[in-house]
């Protein structure tokens, strides 16, 4: 029952596909034209996604603009804001589907006209792949004058509510191939620019860094050492190994370069992954729920083999360790901040039938109002 572990979920490539997966350059080209092809635009191809988004909103904004962003979030996205040279204007969420609505997108312009001021554009995450009302985002980016930048890490191949594809809307998308994504390559990414830019951006042309190639290719290998060993309680130990000698990286620390791309193995495996989503159709990331009592209903997920211990998120901007960084407004965003000690999150790569039984060990714990 166990399938995931350490971020390597069965959604994700295999240790062969890393391992013996030759890539050319003409997978770098061929990933670079079906994206531009599929989203409309110019696509350019990035080492992860943070990368993406950075040169997303170097295209279209100036430096000392303000974005707006979903206050449930990833520390990525604050990043990708900073070193842009702008600044993030964090805003409140909902309860039934982890996104901003239209009374939490107009609260810097009520009580608060400084903090509204210079406010230029809004990125749009549809959370877990929880697909925002993209209409009513477009009818309110009209009012206030922003430009909408898509953020498909966790949403590739899902649609809004009206039909259209995540990523065809604003004037430019971000992607990310990192790992638990939507495509999962063990890192890299990808931005397209859907609109005229502002700014003209170097598209990145350095191959990865020999270390960051390396990490790609043995991580399933690795995880799948440790998984072996988890049996014996010895799994554990020998990851906090490979992390200590850099072996393996977590996502959060995987560094932002403008200039670096992806492996030649990792395009041909996310665009492998691209060319599926017609076949197996639309989903979310991860479906979410908001339980009482979260660690208890955790040990007893995992007497029963599930490890949902990946809360995304255990803070507003997750990880936990960049949290003083980021300055969060907890008092302008009460939900996302109380979101964080409820919710867990069950993987949609489990089959139905398994996820129908984690459902009926967490009923007697929900919280009114869940997403079924």
């Amino acid at each position: 029952m166990n399938r995931y572990y350490l971020g390597l979920n069965a959604g994700g490539p295999k240790i062969s596909e890393c391992l013996f997966s030759k890539g050319k350059s003409q997978d770098l080209r061929e990933l670079s034209e079906y994206l531009a092809g599929r989203y409309g635009g110019t696509a350019m191809l990035c080492k992860n996604g943070r990368s993406a988004l950075c040169l997303a909103l170097k295209a279209y904004f100036d430096p000392g603009d303000k974005i707006i962003v979903n206050g449930f979030t990833c520390y990525a996205v604050y990043e990708a804001i900073m070193e842009a040279g702008m600044a993030p204007v964090f805003v409140d969420i909902n309860a039934r589907d982890l996104n901003f609505d239209e009374k939490t997108l107009e609260a810097p312009w009520k009580g608060a006209a400084v903090h509204a001021n210079r406010i230029k554009g809004i990125i749009v995450q549809n959370s877990l792949g929880n697909p925002v009302n993209m209409e009513m985002v477009e009818k309110f980016a009209k009012k206030h004058g922003l430009l909408i930048v898509e953020d498909l890490a966790h949403s590739a191949g899902v649609r809004y509510p009206d039909g259209r594809e995540i990523g065809t809307v604003g004037v430019a998308a971000a992607l990310s191939f990192g790992k638990d994504k939507s495509v999962n390559a063990i890192s890299g990414g990808a931005v397209i620019l859907r609109d005229t830019p502002k700014f003209e951006v170097e598209a990145p042309f350095k191959a990865p860094r020999l270390s960051d190639h390396l990490r790609a290719r043995f991580y399933p290998l690795f995880c799948g050492m440790c998984k072996r060993l988890n049996g014996i309680h010895l799994g554990g130990a020998l990851m906090k190994f490979f992390l200590l000698v850099h072996w393996v990286e977590k996502s959060a620390d995987n560094k932002l370069d403008l200039e670096r791309l992806p492996s030649k193995f990792q395009a041909k495996l996310a665009l492998s992954q691209f060319k599926k989503f017609r076949h197996r159709g639309e989903g979310k990331l991860r479906e979410f729920y908001l339980v009482k009592n979260r660690a208890e209903v955790l040990k007893k997920l995992r007497d029963n083999g599930y490890f949902f211990d990946s809360f995304w998120y255990e803070k507003p901007v997750s990880p936990a360790r960049y949290y003083k960084e980021v300055k969060f407004p907890e008092k302008d965003c009460p939900v996302s901040v109380e979101i964080t000690k409820e919710i867990i999150n069950f993987p949609k790569y489990y089959s139905e039938k398994e996820l129908a039984a984690a459902r009926e060990i967490i009923k007697p714990y929900l919280i009114g109002g869940q997403n079924d």
